[in-house]
């Protein structure tokens, strides 16, 4: 959640519960474990994996240079130098200590001439409020869920298991998936603290998949997982230098992960490059009896994108450009301007159109609905899962009860406002939920007008001071939203560096669209080939 666009205002309320003085052990034995698996790691010989793609990796397993095992030992190696010391990046929340044994089993799998498919051996982080079925916690970076072992895998963990990937841990986030304050500071949370941004370290690396952003920038992983209501994996995508997807809200499953909006909902892929983003995104993709939304993606989804992965994919096309983004910083503007050029060079036809002035017209509605759904999706989480909080009252009165560990920085006002509100027969849900969903049609009809096959933008401004004082603030233009919104397709890819600090170009378009803008998406960033490896600068110079 890109929390910025939501700035409000509540006063607290609550009732008493036990401390987290409880759990304290819990996360010491956490710590132990993961000291252990790293110790295993530093006796293996030493591999760079900075930058390395899938493809990469898995060229060296099948040439017999490494195996997922090395690989993996690599991962945990790089990890201790760059996330624990060094830059000290703070974005892994935890280690899987059962990450090893998956390896050497894939590797057995392997060596029997079964390989799963191009994932296969890869290492992957997924973020802390994605279930998983084994040691690791699932708690949304909060203290009031340590505890919360989850019953078994969320459906895309179990999808992409199925395809191979070694769960090497999980990645810290905005706590709640910044759906807690107005006032927060992106990538902070009770159980993780501050992740920075491993481009300049005084910065945060947005929220609220910022782990996940920083981890994978910084090639502590090969790729990971992130999700999204509105932002939070394409806009710590675009700060972190990263190609970031946010499917169709329907093209991968909710279930497992803990909610926030089940109109807006999903998780998507982020990583180092558009081949990657494609071969992730497929393997993830499935119908999910208990998430009836995924039903919509019959006989649209594929289980593989890379087909799509075509050097001539912006030709001809027509891509409506926010224009407002064209009275911004300066600085930036040239940087978009410079990739337009890039998309005309490519064959593509350039309209401005005005996408942002017909979002101002829908209000506070986005944000009623997320406060109505919020309340309805996490007591439901809450209810079935093994912390001790079971409903958002008693987060409510545990946050309040331990204020100075959970709340040290900024308050709980939005998940105040949430609980106040009403069940989803109510009046106010129900027009706000017409009139954001209303704004499909009037984006379809934007495109359609237009004749065009995608719109595009600053996806986000860069990167904010990390202020856990003030909280973020606004940083510059922004083109998630109506993407969010309309539960559209968003792919994000860099577009160069304003500073020292990365800034992405968006691709979005239709509801299945995915082909075409992978497409575009990956002519752009082989006509461009604007990522750039983090240089963990202290501050700006």
């Amino acid at each position: 959640m890109d929390r910025r666009k939501f700035l409000r205002k509540g006063s607290l309320t609550g009732l008493g519960l036990s401390t987290v003085g409880r759990w304290s052990l819990a996360v010491g034995s956490i710590s132990k474990e993961n000291n252990s698996l790293i110790g295993q790691a530093q006796k293996a010989p030493v591999l760079d994996l900075e930058e390395m793609t899938v493809t990469d990796l898995q060229k060296k397993m099948q040439r017999g240079e490494q195996t997922s095992v090395s690989i993996t030992k690599a991962y945990l190696v790089r990890i201790e130098k760059i996330d624990r010391s060094g830059p000290s990046l703070n974005s892994i929340i935890e280690l899987n200590p059962d990450a090893l044994k998956i390896a050497a089993a894939l590797d057995d799998e392997r060596k029997q001439g079964k390989i799963r498919g191009l994932l296969h051996g890869i290492p992957i982080l997924i973020k802390d409020n994605i279930n998983s079925g084994d040691q690791m916690l699932t708690t949304a970076g909060s203290l009031a869920l340590m505890g919360n072992h989850a019953k078994e895998d969320a459906f895309v963990l179990k999808q992409l298991r199925k395809a191979g990937v070694v769960l090497l841990g999980k990645t810290n986030l905005s706590e709640w998936a910044n759906f807690r304050s107005s006032h927060s500071c992106s990538g902070w949370s009770s159980r993780g603290g501050q992740t920075k941004c491993p481009y300049i370290l005084d910065r945060n690396p947005s929220g609220s998949s910022a782990g996940s952003g920083a981890a994978t920038a910084a090639s502590l992983c090969t790729v990971s997982i992130g999700t999204e209501t509105d932002g939070s994996v394409v806009s710590p995508a675009s700060v972190n230098g990263l190609v970031g997807i946010k499917p169709t809200v329907g093209l991968w499953s909710r279930t497992g992960i803990i909610p926030i909006s089940a109109t807006q909902d999903t998780a998507g892929p982020m990583t180092r490059t558009v081949r990657d983003a494609a071969i992730l995104l497929g393997a993830g993709i499935g119908v999910d009896e208990a998430d009836a939304v995924t039903k919509e993606s019959t006989g649209k989804s594929l289980s593989d994108y890379t087909p799509y992965l075509k050097k001539d994919g912006l030709k001809g096309k027509r891509i409506g450009v926010e224009k407002s983004h064209f009275t911004e910083n300066p600085d930036l503007v040239v940087l978009l301007r410079a990739a337009i050029a890039t998309m005309e060079a490519q064959g593509a036809v350039i309209v401005e159109v005005d996408v942002l002035g017909a979002l101002k017209l829908l209000g506070h509605s986005e944000y009623q609905v997320l406060l109505y759904e919020f309340k309805d999706g996490l007591n439901k989480y809450l209810a079935s899962s093994n912390g001790q909080v079971k409903s958002l009252k008693d987060l409510i009165a545990f946050d309040l009860q331990n204020e100075k560990k959970l709340m040290p920085f900024f308050k709980q006002e939005i998940l105040v406002e949430s609980d106040g509100k009403g069940g989803l027969d109510s009046k106010e849900y129900l027009d706000s939920l017409e009139s954001t969903l209303g704004f499909r049609k009037t984006i379809l009809d934007l495109m359609s007008d237009n004749k065009l096959d995608a719109l595009s933008g600053f996806t986000n401004g860069p990167a904010c001071c990390i202020d856990l004082a003030n909280g973020d603030y606004e940083n510059g233009p922004s083109l998630s939203t109506p993407a969010a919104i309309t539960g559209f397709p968003h792919i994000t890819v860099p577009m160069g560096l304003f500073h020292g600090l990365p800034i992405g170009v968006s691709f979005y378009g239709a509801p299945f669209t995915e082909p075409a803008l992978i497409s575009m998406a990956f002519a752009f960033e082989q006509a461009s080939l604007k990522r750039t490896k983090p240089a963990y600068q202290k501050e700006l110079l």
